[in-house]
């Protein structure tokens, strides 16, 4: 299915952007497509370009891994950014996590993933001349951007190739990012792309039941017609472990249209 080029692109909430002291060339992580459309459209209006390095192993199984890459590559085709795809081999990673693997959603697990993939980009970024990097991981409710930023200043520290902790999520870029991955018509996806955070329930960790029961392949509809007054636990879960997320407009419903 073709993305479609939204008429209102490049009217981004976010009109004004500290970019970081002595940046030339950057490299961003980036883990899908929904997750980088408010963000482009930021560095669009900046008049930034930064290479897109779709590196991500945690990402199973191949046939979900080559469709969530082939859209990255579509968007960034639509928007003008250049790519880098490194090649997929996710057999270190699963040895990585080896012993995790029950970790729930924000645990161990993540942190070990997180650190690998910004490893992985700062290195890039020190062989190949880039100034800074950063990523698109903290813009999901889903993750803890304590814990992404932790693995990016450490890789940095690694490196020497300074992190750019920019919180893609304020300023109305999350109202702006559902408003894209619906515009888009980005491919619904239903879970980050670790198989352990889908099999788990981890993502379901203390919601009601109409949200337990959710099966894969989910269908809109079920979501989509649940209550807030069911989806509630859900928004308390999320933002627990991350209290600056609290001043966020997150939309369970809309997130539920990119787990990632």
């Amino acid at each position: 299915m073709s993305l479609i080029m939204p008429d209102d692109f490049g009217n981004t909430p976010k009109k004004e952007l500290k970019i970081p002291k002595g940046m030339s060339k950057l490299l961003m992580q980036v883990c899908c497509a929904p997750c980088c459309g408010a963000v482009l459209e930021c560095f669009k209006y900046h008049n930034i370009s930064p290479t897109l390095f779709f590196y991500n192993p945690n990402i199973h199984p191949k046939d979900e891994y080559e469709k969530r890459r082939d859209e990255l590559i579509e968007l960034a085709n639509l928007l003008g950014f250049d790519y880098i795809i490194p090649e997929y081999d996710p057999k270190p990673w699963f040895a990585k996590v080896k012993g995790l693997e029950k970790e729930p959603e924000r645990g161990a697990r993540c942190s070990v993933c997180f650190g690998d993939r910004m490893l992985a980009t700062a290195t890039y970024a020190k062989e190949h001349g880039f100034s800074h990097f950063t990523t698109t991981l903290a813009t999901s409710r889903w993750k803890n951007k304590k814990q992404v930023d932790a693995a990016g200043f450490a890789a940095s520290e690694a490196t020497g190739v300074p992190y750019w902790s920019e919180d893609w999520r304020k300023e109305g870029l999350v109202t702006r990012r559902y408003q894209l991955v619906k515009e888009f018509n980005f491919y619904n996806q239903l879970y980050c792309g670790c198989i352990f955070s889908r099999d788990n329930g981890a993502y379901q960790k203390d919601a009601p039941a109409t949200i337990k029961n959710i099966a894969f392949p989910v269908e809109n509809a079920q979501v989509h017609n649940l209550s807030a007054e069911a989806l509630r636990p859900q928004v308390a879960a999320a933002t627990e472990t991350d209290p600056d997320a609290k001043d966020i407009a997150f939309d369970l419903k809309e997130d539920m249209r990119c787990r990632c």
